[in-house]
């Protein structure tokens, strides 16, 4: 008998939804960076 254990892992839609909140969040992040000058416009 194996000594392995098969851990259950989640649907590929929970980690789709996950990357995607991710990236909404870190795309206001950087909006409201820009909106308020906190980084220079060459870098933009």
């Amino acid at each position: 008998m194996s000594k392995t254990v098969a851990l259950p892992l989640p649907a590929p839609g929970v980690f789709s939804r996950l990357f995607v909140k991710l990236d909404r969040l870190l795309l206001a992040y950087a909006e409201i960076t820009i909106r308020n000058g906190d980084v220079p416009r060459s870098c933009v």
